[in-house]
């Protein structure tokens, strides 16, 4: 694999309409983190993410899908400001996907085979994103804000869903409170309504994110994570061509 590094994808130019842009200021710049495969990349995935630094788990993740020939490309969300969650949501957060996507692109990355995964408020994101801009396939792990939204920049997944515009995975602890069983279900139903294909997964006994075993040694089946992980992929592998 070629390494990680740190880049700049610069945002597109919104023009003088709009309500937080100075008189002659030029687009932002939006401090990307970026792995690359080896060899010829397949396509791209925009990684979504509430911390300012990868944990080693994460950092980990996201090279084993850069082994699997993707260009994994994760956004400074807080670049703007500091890290309050509902900085992920509203224009920023689709100039900041829009940054990637061309930064991508510029790198011979067609928009179709342009993924999108968050987890936990920015797969919530990741979900909004895919109603809104036209990529190729979406994840999101352990989401919140299903029944309502998560702050006044947010929709309700269970809105939002019908809506999708790319195929999109989501993967839930059945026992995650921040997640109930009911309101997951209803979003299932929600997104089953949607004019692409949808899946929703939910693990019994997992107390909250799918990707990362352990979090409870009593009930997190130390197999859910590899499963997870392989629903990922295979997501990305069958809709990203």
């Amino acid at each position: 694999m070629s390494g990680v590094y740190r880049d700049h994808a610069s945002a597109r130019d919104t023009g003088p309409e709009h309500p937080d842009r100075q008189p002659d200021a030029a687009p932002a710049r939006v401090p990307i983190t970026v792995l690359e495969p080896d060899g010829f990349a397949r396509g791209g995935i925009v990684v979504l993410h509430e911390s300012h630094e990868f944990a080693e788990a994460l950092l980990e993740f996201l090279k084993s899908l850069a082994g699997e020939g993707w260009i994994v490309v994760a956004p400074n969300l807080f670049h703007r400001s500091g890290p309050p969650a509902d900085k992920v949501f509203g224009a920023d957060l689709f100039a900041d996907f829009d940054a990637c996507v061309d930064w991508l692109v510029g790198r011979g990355v067609i928009p179709d085979c342009v993924g999108v995964l968050g987890f936990d408020s920015a797969g919530t994101a990741a979900l909004l994103v895919a109603t809104d801009r036209p990529i190729g396939a979406a994840v999101s792990v352990a989401a919140p804000g299903i029944a309502e939204p998560l702050t006044t920049q947010a929709t309700a997944l269970v809105r939002a869903a019908p809506r999708l515009r790319a195929p999109w995975l989501g993967l839930y602890g059945a026992s995650d409170a921040a997640t109930p069983f009911g309101e997951v279900e209803s979003l299932r139903e929600a997104a089953a309504r949607a004019a692409t294909a949808t899946l929703v997964v939910t693990y019994p006994g997992l107390h909250h994110r799918a990707d990362e075993p352990g979090l409870d040694a009593h009930t997190d089946d130390p197999h859910t994570a590899v499963d997870a992980r392989t629903r990922i992929f295979d997501w990305f592998d069958c809709h990203l061509r």
